[in-house]
């Protein structure tokens, strides 16, 4: 079982098994197809594609269209009520153990982007650099160079 949600309002829901059938889709170029439905012909193209997040924009027949996929998977996780783990966002960096803040790379106010070094942490005698969870602007460092840390500690914040 699929669900497709198109722009946002037309929620489509289909077993591939059945739709394999009464669909005849040819594939014109690497964005260009041909779909036969019901004796009705469509020229579909795929214009922007986010894998990430499985959303589709297409155009059929001039016409746009966003395209929202589920997979099984996807339905499985909406229907236990954790269904957009992606949209949680990490707004803090914690300290993963305890050591020494070894170097701070960043200041209130600097923006950074998700996997930016932002500073590193010294534990068993090795040079730990933590790395920004996200695209954000650093609202706090909780930490001034030289500090020892405990584990789970609050590092960083970020806006």
């Amino acid at each position: 079982m699929y669900k497709a949600q198109i722009n946002n309002d037309l929620e489509l829901n289909f077993a591939t098994e059945t739709h394999e059938k009464e669909w005849d889709i040819c594939q014109i170029s690497a964005e260009q197809y041909h779909i036969l439905k019901d004796n009705v012909s469509y020229n579909a193209e795929l214009v922007a594609a986010d894998f990430d997040s499985k959303t589709f924009q297409v155009t059929v027949n001039g016409k746009n269209y966003e395209v929202q996929l589920k997979d099984k998977l996807d339905l499985l996780l909406e229907k236990m009520g954790i269904s957009d783990m992606s949209a949680i966002t990490i707004n803090e960096i914690t300290a993963p153990m305890p050591g020494l803040v070894f170097d701070i790379m960043v200041s209130v106010g600097d923006s950074v982007k998700k996997g930016d070094s932002v500073l590193i942490l010294e534990a068993m005698k090795m040079e730990n650099v933590l790395k920004a969870p996200c695209d954000g602007i650093v609202k706090s460092v909780e930490v001034t160079k030289g500090f020892a840390v405990e584990k789970n500690q609050l590092l960083v914040k970020f806006e």
